[in-house]
């Protein structure tokens, strides 16, 4: 039986927008996934060679995607990103074991 870790996940603008371009307000929604993203974020930044932002971004939105697609197994949006993401998951975990 496994786990289902809670989050939210909130985007907030940060600057001060172009002229014309409306400033807007931060969003937010809630978010179960299968693995702890805190957790593989600090491995990430760890063993990824990414900077700690690139890292986190990477992590945050390859585990927010795989989560819909493996919730959405019979869905055919997704057919042409399935090889693609699970070799890159493969290599990425490989990865990681390579610089433990």
């Amino acid at each position: 039986m496994s786990r289902n870790y809670n989050y939210r996940i909130t985007v907030t603008p940060t600057g001060v927008p172009e002229d014309g371009m409306a400033l807007r307000l931060p969003f937010s929604f809630d978010a179960t996934n299968h693995d702890d993203i805190i957790g593989l974020i600090e491995r990430a930044r760890a063993a990824s060679g990414l900077s700690p932002d690139a890292a986190a971004s990477m992590v945050v939105g390859l585990k927010l995607l795989s989560e819909v697609m493996l919730r959405e197994k019979a869905n055919p949006l997704f057919d042409p990103l399935r090889g693609g993401v699970k070799e890159f998951i493969g290599a990425l975990k490989e990865r990681g074991r390579d610089r433990q």
